[in-house]
């Protein structure tokens, strides 16, 4: 990517950042820590690297997006809104009685959704399926996950690493967002999950580690 490319991806990840936040306020509650670790993430993926279309999100053959961390949704619906899926007004209304976004992602409810998440360690289950799914059907699109490292404390997500090398998933990207915090307090007091790039290359993974606010090393 090229400078100015960088700049706008910048840009964009900023206001995403700003969503999230107006978001929260509105609602008075919700996770914006986790939301603003991951704004660059959702923003390279939706505006650089994924096939999606606003106009038309349910296409067949578009890339697929699981927030298996779906707690940390409202950066993500502010990235939605700035790519078109719905209007910028909508972040107002986040987790509001009866509102189009609620405090953990609905695709039933939700443009731009592809999987219902919240329960931690199953969305990466679920986009293990997704990515399955396009290797039965001869389908060249691919899956996109983010797990938080608090999340992968759970044994499922062990389970769905392994099914994913077991299967030769190679259209599936899983991307930990590695904060160091949880709910409970460090990730290292909890449960530490260190060597967490090892643990994933024996399961079979390609792992890639890069500081996931620097476009250059996302990209």
């Amino acid at each position: 990517m090229d400078s100015s490319e960088i700049k706008q991806l910048q840009i964009l990840a900023a206001k995403s950042r700003m969503g999230a936040i107006l978001g929260t306020y509105h609602a008075k509650s919700g996770h914006p820590g986790g939301s603003l670790s991951a704004a660059d993430i959702f923003t390279y993926l939706y505006f650089k690297e994924m096939n999606v279309d606003p106009k038309n999100p349910d296409m067949q053959d578009r890339d697929r997006f699981v927030l298996s961390k779906g707690h940390c949704c409202p950066a993500l619906y502010a990235t939605l809104a700035l790519k078109g899926f719905f209007e910028w007004d909508e972040l107002t209304k986040l987790r509001h009685v009866g509102a189009m976004l609620q405090g953990h992602p609905d695709m039933k409810g939700t443009p731009g959704i592809d999987m219902s998440t919240g329960s931690l360690g199953q969305g990466i289950s679920a986009a293990c399926g997704m990515a399955l799914a396009a290797k039965l059907d001869n389908k060249s699109y691919r899956t996109y996950t983010v797990l938080g490292d608090g999340e992968v404390e759970e044994g499922q997500v062990w389970e769905a690493a392994m099914f994913a090398s077991h299967n030769k998933l190679d259209n599936l990207v899983v991307i930990v967002d590695q904060n160091g915090l949880q709910i409970d307090g460090t990730v290292e007091e909890v449960a530490g999950i260190e060597p967490l790039d090892k643990k994933f290359e024996s399961f079979g993974f390609e792992v890639i580690k890069i500081d996931g606010h620097d476009f250059n090393q996302i990209g």
